[in-house]
């Protein structure tokens, strides 16, 4: 079985299966079976989805690590989210990302989605001269977190 070991400062936010956990010390965890988490920056507060790209980041995000419940609403968000971006942008490549972030969110594969989303929010800040959001301070570089340890 295969595990992840992640290390965490103190004040980090980390959610688990829709639980979140703010470790009061810097700890270093092994997460040894399937789970849906993100950490740090790669959550997306409510209050910092203020664009449309940022939007569908979120909505994603909700069908990720939401509850049972929320992860439902939040695909659905995400379709209509993408379609209406899809349908108001002049890009053939954002169209395209945003397909296939929608197909990998189909396929129950959030995580990618989401990193095809940060392209997309990166895409709009610049064509919007947005300031960015910070970047995720670690970004996994495998797969997808839940895949570990499956």
């Amino acid at each position: 079985m295969s595990t992840l070991v992640l290390e965490l400062r103190q004040g980090d936010l980390m959610v688990v299966n829709g639980a979140p956990i703010r470790f009061r010390n810097r700890t270093r965890i092994e997460l040894a079976a399937k789970a849906r988490f993100l950490f740090g920056k790669q959550i997306m507060p409510p209050e910092a989805a203020n664009t449309p790209a940022r939007r569908i980041y979120f909505a994603l995000q909700t069908a990720y690590i939401g509850s049972e419940e929320e992860r439902g609403q939040g695909l659905v968000a995400a379709r209509a989210l993408i379609h209406d971006f899809m349908e108001a942008t002049t890009s053939p490549t954002v169209r395209e990302m945003l397909a296939r972030a929608l197909e990998s969110a189909e396929s129950d594969d959030c995580y990618s989605a989401l990193k095809i989303a940060r392209r997309v929010m990166r895409h709009e800040e610049e064509v919007l001269g947005l300031p960015p959001l910070p970047a995720p301070r670690r970004e996994a570089t495998h797969p997808a977190p839940e895949a570990r340890g499956a």
